[in-house]
């Protein structure tokens, strides 16, 4: 049976359902709250296509987009002249520029991470390869880091008027849609290498440094937290230095280096005999073990610290293989996820690189500058995103808030992703993908209950086709019984699609390979 959508309205052309600005009034102002992820109900849910501002053109390739952007597809004026004092976007004509400015970069990016190498000599040689940029501006630091080998998650708020994280996918660099405020941000503990803030007006040392407490349950043993602008070395703000100081040694962080403005912290390893110290009523109290450190989708952050697990030997920065050299190796964290091994691992590895293999024969856009933004949809262990390592992509990893989380091996090998459920909307902006490729998404949710699907299919594919880039592709693998239900869906949102065998032509899966349309809307 047929099925078709109506587009959605001109002004939900920049929609996100689950941070939207029109909803904002409902909910609590307590520490930003009301910016956290609050998604509509069921009755409150869109069901229609987003639709490209007028003048959109399908984005500027990689590594041009890095410079440039058309000013249509995010057409935000005002940005230019809030901003303009600060050098991070010009509008030159019909596109804007990124000269790589910002507050804390007067003589641009590139200086600056020059800088920030020689105070930590380990994002030089692969030691450093994950980071996390909070209140990222439009991510050029993460755009400057990506040439150097290290990957980094740009987190920004949706704000009433910047799309800052919108900005940054249009130019190629990973970001996602996020605050710190009271759930803890959607990445296990011990991911991230290296953290951020240039400026970011997080106000670290309020509530108890419970943000800071955050930024540790995040960071792996070993790793670093770089702090740039006030209080550092300034005279009128030495007093704010000084609790920030105070606040991250009882954190057991260790000022590692500072010059001129920008200060250093490591955090200490698992050996460390500070975390000996911490108890439930010293100040940090130590975490007890009533919540999985893992545990990132809806949960709210506790007011202690995560010291590092005594299970885990390998998880410090000193200890992983460096980068390239992790992508390959099975983490230690392999064995706490349910059904999980060594030998899966390097199982899954190379069943993905045949995967790809194939994938690039039906899709011979795969690998050219035409894709650079992926999302793996619910990936296990990164493997669609290692296989594609060499190409010109970045792969945002999509690990299931509701099955087994194998969110912490992606990142030890080097990876980037986040928790979700595919009930809700993601993160993030429309237009903001490339590729979306999933992988018997709809099988495994009715496996998981069956005879009962947790998540409609139709609002999926929805949220699928809000995320899509105008001339974007999806990679979709299931079983025959969802793919044409699946095929019936994406005609009704104008995609074109080709079912085509899988690279062992086995008969009860196929891939649909789709593409999105590029349409004008009616308003």
């Amino acid at each position: 049976m047929a099925v078709s959508f109506p587009e959605c309205p001109a002004e939900l052309q920049d929609y996100t359902p689950c941070t939207d600005p029109k909803r904002w009034r409902k909910y609590g102002n307590y520490r930003l709250s009301f910016m956290e992820r609050h998604c509509p109900s069921m009755p409150e849910r869109q069901a229609c296509l987003v639709p490209a501002p007028k003048g959109y053109k399908p984005p500027i390739r990689w590594p041009k987009s890095k410079d440039h952007c058309w000013y249509r597809n995010v057409p935000y004026d005002w940005i230019n002249s809030q901003k303009s004092n600060q050098h991070w976007l010009v509008k030159e004509g019909d596109r804007f520029r990124f000269p790589g400015g910002g507050t804390m970069f007067p003589n641009g990016v590139g200086a600056y991470v020059d800088h920030m190498q020689s105070l930590i000599p380990g994002m030089r040689d692969g030691t450093v390869r994950t980071a996390l940029d909070t209140g990222c501006g439009v991510a050029s630091w993460g755009g400057d880091l990506l040439s150097r080998n290290i990957l980094t998650v740009s987190l920004a708020p949706r704000d009433n008027h910047e799309a800052q994280v919108q900005f940054a996918l249009e130019r190629g660099i990973p970001a996602i849609l996020g605050i710190i405020s009271t759930q803890r941000l959607p990445f296990p503990s011990a991911a991230f290498d290296m953290a951020h803030c240039s400026r970011c007006l997080i106000p670290w040392t309020e509530f108890g440094g419970l943000y800071l407490l955050e930024i540790a349950r995040v960071l792996r043993p070993g790793g670093f937290w770089v702090l740039s602008g006030p209080p550092i070395n300034y005279e009128a703000q030495k007093a704010d230095f000084d609790r920030l100081k105070k606040m991250l040694a009882s954190m057991c962080f260790k000022l590692y280096n500072v010059k001129g403005d920008i200060a250093v912290w490591q955090k200490l390893d698992s050996s460390s005999s500070c975390y000996d110290k911490l108890n439930p009523v010293t100040t940090p109290a130590k975490c007890d073990d009533s919540v999985d450190p893992d545990a990132a989708w809806y949960v709210p952050m506790r007011a202690c610290l995560t010291a590092p697990s005594a299970k885990y030997k390998k998880l410090g920065l000193g200890a992983t293989p460096k980068w390239p050299q992790r992508l390959a190796v099975a983490p230690e964290r392999i064995n706490v996820v349910p059904g999980s091994s060594s030998g899966a691992f390097k199982q899954d590895d190379a069943k993905w690189k045949q995967r790809t293999k194939h994938y690039k024969t039906l899709l011979p856009a795969l690998g050219s500058d035409k894709i650079r933004n992926v999302m793996d949809m619910n990936t296990v262990y990164g493997g669609f995103a290692a296989s594609l390592i060499k190409d010109p992509v970045w792969v945002m990893n999509v690990v299931s808030s509701y099955g087994p989380n194998s969110l912490g091996v992606v990142y030890d090998r080097g990876l980037i992703g986040t928790n979700h459920d595919w009930c809700e909307a993601f993160s993030t902006y429309p237009r903001t993908y490339d590729l979306l490729h999933l992988d018997g998404l709809f099988t495994a949710e009715s496996h998981s209950i069956p005879s009962f699907h947790r998540c409609d299919m139709k609002f999926v594919l929805l949220e699928m086709d809000r995320i899509l880039r105008p001339t974007g592709y999806a990679i979709i693998r299931e079983t025959t019984y969802f793919l044409d239900s699946v095929a019936t869906i994406a005609k009704g949102m104008r995609w074109t699609c080709e079912k085509r065998d899988t690279e062992n032509k086995a008969d009860k899966e196929k891939v649909l390979i789709c593409q999105k349309k590029l349409w004008a809307g009616k308003q």
